[in-house]
């Protein structure tokens, strides 16, 4: 996106305040990967129009997001995945001080084991992912089940700080992050090519995919 309508657009989100912006302030201060303000309105505007009662995120963080989220609405249960112990502990501490405990449910471990767990939970109207790059295709082929009929899967940073467009060949970087944009753009392709979703993706935030379930959920890929 052109640089000042990104700037123009960023200074029409309103500044947070309390908690939000300690979590802000702070995932700023320790590197702690959060979702962008524009990627996260878009978000929640989705949850706004589509009203889920129940929503699956798959990385936690330190709960910024779920926050957001369960703040948003206030009828919807959330369960969040996050294997980082660190992270869990303030996961935790955030959604007690928001006073949402009772509303967001924090599953721990690595969120290609969580299966079984999370389960016991769906089905999803909902489900969010914002963890491992290199594991969203297998992130959505393990949770696609538990998505409930016509649901929206919604991943974000798809677009890598544009990298995916760029000719990396050309580029001085890590074999391992060369490695990354690859299966970011392989995954973009699949996604787009999926036989039971709709997929577009917004060149807001770091990018942010929204697939829609065709509604039949008895068919497989």
């Amino acid at each position: 996106m052109n640089g000042k309508i990104e700037q123009y657009l960023h200074s029409l989100i309103p500044e947070r305040t309390g908690l939000l912006k300690e979590l802000e302030d702070f995932a700023m201060e320790n590197n702690v990967p959060i979702m962008e303000p524009e990627g996260i309105e878009v978000l929640l505007q989705i949850l706004r129009l589509h009203q889920p009662k129940a929503i699956l995120e798959v990385g936690s963080a330190i709960g910024y997001s779920a926050i957001r989220m369960a703040e948003t609405l206030p009828e919807a249960e959330i369960v969040t995945l996050e294997r980082n112990e660190a992270r869990i502990e303030q996961a935790r501490a955030n959604f007690k001080k928001a006073g949402l405990s009772e509303r967001i449910t924090l599953i721990e471990g690595d969120a290609l084991e969580a299966g079984p767990k999370v389960m016991e939970h769906g089905p999803f109207d909902i489900i969010f992912v914002d963890a491992a790059k290199g594991q969203y295709k297998r992130f959505f082929e393990l949770f696609e089940p538990f998505l409930a009929d016509a649901g929206i899967i919604i991943t974000d940073n798809v677009l890598f700080k544009g990298l995916v467009a760029e000719n990396i060949e050309e580029m001085e970087m890590t074999r391992r992050k060369r490695a990354l944009i690859k299966k970011i753009r392989d995954f973009n392709i699949w996604l787009h090519d999926h036989p039971h979703f709709d997929t577009v993706i917004l060149p807001i935030g770091d990018g942010v995919a929204i697939s829609k379930h065709r509604g039949d959920k008895n068919e497989k890929a």
